[in-house]
């Protein structure tokens, strides 16, 4: 556990420099301890007992989420009243773990067919400070105290899945929010358990309209796309109780090889420390090839991003290469190639050697150079290819120049089409596969 993460606020910046030169293994926090990231306080609910229940998807703890921005109605607060979630999942390395989110019930009645249905929202890239965990976001939409930039734009899909009538349950993913670990960004095993393990959860949540019986969908477009992608593949194995409708997975990053590439020196470049601090928690053997290869700048950089959000990254190390952070002025992307440990650990982070279950929505900017368009259609070839219910969507958007804006504008023009997507399957009407007609397609 680094230590800067569990020190009271008065420790906090002489903590922070200590970061890397620890091992990078957890120990709760309990509720007495304060821990402050960036000048946020994170509330006591963020910090995990020291135990936790056997069975995955258990909840731990639930409390009120003030939603702000919410409408008083003749039926209720519009868009609806939310739950802040504490729930176990189980991590890469087949640990327990406690994963924060929430639940929002809605005030609009569902006119598909059948019961209520549930879509658990697998954020984007929000960082990895605890104080920008999506769930925040949703009680403070825009926090900035000098210290930190935390926007919560997820905000935007769940409160247009609500308008339908949808039940959402959003996830932190492991360690973003819950004080106890660093978050492991980009890691499919850990966020895929941690989606499919929210849906478990508001299953249970005592006053909630959804049950076993409502059908499940999942929404995720960037990190989330490639975590809803993971959970896709991974729940015939991991959660066989939870039945999937339908799956959207937006700009996936499922060859983080080809990530790691496109996002160096680009504006989101801060996203590769976030990505290194998650490898480093995830397979700690990987440490004494960072400790090699990493100089004082890329060990001060992982440290300072460690605590960062989407707004701080892109202000502190836009544009930054990472060959600016190594020893011999390698890039990472050369150092990866260079060394089979990384490969290999990279290449078991792949998504689409495995066939999703139920239907899967996947749509990819065919302009994106962030999460390159390339990679992200072929994750869709590779489905198509296992006999996969695909309905493969390239976004066909002109280039603008910048890196970020080609990866976020699809998110914004597809994503009405994508929720209808969603609550057609959700509604019980069949998806139709367009994989024949994908070797035509951009």
């Amino acid at each position: 556990m680094p230590a800067r993460r569990k020190l009271p606020a008065a420790a906090v910046t002489t903590a922070a420099a200590c970061l890397f030169a620890q091992a990078l293994t957890a120990t709760a926090a309990t509720a007495a301890d304060e821990v402050v990231s960036r000048g946020v306080t994170i509330p006591a609910f963020y910090n995990p007992p020291t135990t936790l229940p056997a069975a995955n998807g258990t909840l731990v703890r639930s409390e009120p989420l003030p939603l702000a921005l919410s409408l008083p109605s003749l039926d209720g607060p519009l868009p609806g009243t939310a739950t802040r979630l504490m729930y176990k999942s189980t991590d890469s390395n087949g640990k327990p773990v406690a994963v924060t989110g929430a639940y929002i019930e809605p005030t609009a009645r569902w006119t598909g067919g059948g019961p209520r249905p549930l879509v658990a929202l697998a954020p984007g890239t929000l960082g990895q400070g605890d104080q920008c965990a999506a769930s925040m976001g949703l009680e403070h939409p825009l926090s900035f105290n000098g210290e930190t930039v935390s926007v919560g734009y997820e905000d935007l899909s769940i409160y247009r899945l609500l308008a339908k009538g949808a039940a959402v349950v959003v996830t932190d993913y492991a360690g973003l929010g819950a004080t106890d670990r660093l978050h492991t960004y980009v890691d499919r095993v850990d966020e895929a358990h941690a989606v499919l393990d929210a849906v478990r959860a508001a299953r249970s949540l005592g006053g909630a309209s959804v049950t076993a019986d409502s059908p499940v969908g999942l929404f995720g477009y960037s990190q989330g796309g490639g975590a809803t992608a993971a959970a896709a593949e991974l729940q015939s194995s991991y959660a066989p109780d939870v039945t999937l409708a339908g799956t959207y997975s937006g700009a996936p990053p499922a060859d983080l090889t080809a990530v790691t590439k496109a996002i160096d020196g680009s504006e989101l470049a801060g996203a590769l420390g976030w990505s290194l601090n998650g490898f480093l928690q995830s397979d700690p053997e990987l440490k004494p090839i960072a400790e090699a290869h990493l100089n004082t700048a890329g060990k001060a950089a992982l440290t300072d991003l460690s605590t960062m959000c989407v707004g701080d990254a892109l202000f502190g190390y836009g544009y930054t290469k990472s060959t600016k952070w190594t020893t011999d002025g390698r890039s990472l992307g050369d150092i990866i190639a260079a060394t089979p440990e990384l490969r290999t650990f990279l290449d078991g982070q792949r998504i689409g050697r495995l066939k999703p279950s139920g239907p899967v929505r996947l749509a990819t900017g065919v302009s994106d150079n962030l999460v390159p368009h390339g990679q992200s259609r072929d994750l869709a070839v590779d489905w198509c290819r296992k006999g996969a219910d695909v309905t493969y969507k390239p976004v066909v958007l002109p280039s603008v120049g910048s890196a970020l804006l080609n990866h976020f504008a699809p998110l914004l023009t597809d994503q009405g089409d994508a929720i209808d997507w969603l609550t057609d399957r959700l509604s019980g009407e069949p998806a139709t596969s367009n994989c024949r007609t994908l070797p035509i397609q951009p």
